[in-house]
């Protein structure tokens, strides 16, 4: 268990219990990673609301998953942002961070004054389990409603695993004195343990044929689990997100009659994967013709990671599947230099 002078809360999660009731639960800071994320778009604030979220939710649901490589979330729809992404890559090891990116797609033009929610209009949220590169993910799917990306992750989470789930989130602009102002995210997490799977014939489908808590559990879990909600309702954004109350005196704040323990807090940071040779691989489904049509002016073609900014530069003669390849399965044409152009980027 962790003692609470040697976490370091800025950019950590730290699960937790509660010992009177059959739940556990997480809270997360986003000081750094969050800011790295913002600060490289100019995302209108609607944008930057739905980023931040999305981000805060990879953080506190990675960790709960046996992951041995990486989470996604993604959201599509027909409005005015149409997508948004956030991946949540599992540490190394024990004594390694755990890395999160995420990046939105969105219409200048067709935002409005709506909340952020609202300006993605008709589709899906998904969550894709990925346990290796060369292994097909599990991906659940769950449509937008509810009004908030938290809600339909708890939707998510009820009907496709069967696990009551609850989440408050905040995300702001902070300012110490002295500092410069940047973002900042908090977040709680509270889920029932998994039980028993329940009989389709034992409890109903929930209003509209969405699962919810009361059609899962019964009794007194159903009780200890109102009550941790109604405490989790008490929460205040500055408790969440605020550089004067931690984590460890959150949740004594929150939970003390519930008996909260804590274990070890993993650290996070921002990460991006993308490599020149990564993009590359990328573009090997594409015949000569399709790269001929990606190619500039200036003979080269370009690809830019949408979510960390690198800018990568290629000959177009070494990629596709029809390029010429030497014994070892690298590119013939281009100089060296020329192929690598973009890595100082990464």
């Amino acid at each position: 268990m962790s003692k609470i002078n040697q976490i370091a809360w800025d950019d950590t999660v730290l699960p937790f219990q509660l010992d009177r009731s059959n739940i556990r639960g997480r809270t997360a800071r986003l000081d750094g990673v969050l800011d790295h994320i913002l600060s490289r778009h100019n995302y209108p604030a609607a944008v930057s609301a739905l980023v931040a979220d999305l981000a805060l939710l990879a953080a506190l649901i990675g960790p709960t998953i046996k992951l041995r490589w990486k989470l996604s979330l993604q959201v599509r729809g027909n409005g005015a942002v149409r997508t948004i992404a956030a991946d949540y890559y599992a540490p190394a090891s024990e004594d390694e961070p755990a890395h999160i990116r995420a990046w939105a797609s969105f219409d200048s033009d067709r935002l409005d004054d709506r909340p952020p929610f609202e300006q993605i209009g008709e589709g899906y949220f998904a969550i894709l389990i990925h346990q290796g590169e060369d292994m097909q993910p599990y991906q659940g799917i769950t449509p937008l409603a509810g009004g908030s990306l938290p809600a339909c992750a708890q939707t998510y989470f009820a009907q496709s695993e069967q696990l009551p789930t609850r989440f408050s989130l905040a995300h702001g602009r902070s300012q110490l004195s002295g500092e410069p102002e940047h973002w900042r995210a908090g977040g709680v997490m509270l889920q029932t343990l998994p039980g028993q799977p329940m009989d389709s014939a034992d409890g109903g489908s929930g209003e509209g044929g969405l699962i919810e808590a009361a059609d899962i559990l019964q009794g007194a879990e159903s009780e200890d689990w109102n009550r941790a909600n109604l405490l989790l309702d008490t929460v205040e954004t500055l408790e969440l997100i605020g550089p004067t109350v931690g984590p460890t005196d959150l949740l004594l704040r929150l939970f003390h009659e519930e008996n909260p323990r804590v274990f070890d807090a993993q650290r996070v940071e921002f990460g991006c994967p993308c490599t020149s040779d990564r993009v590359r691989d990328t573009l090997s489904i594409y015949s000569a013709k399709d790269i001929s049509h990606m190619t500039t002016d200036e003979g080269i073609v370009t690809a830019d990671c949408q979510f960390c900014g690198a800018h990568y530069e290629f000959d177009p003669d070494s990629l596709g599947f029809e390029a010429t390849i030497d014994a070892d399965g690298l590119p013939i044409a281009g100089d060296d230099e020329g192929n690598m152009k973009g890595r100082a980027a990464e």
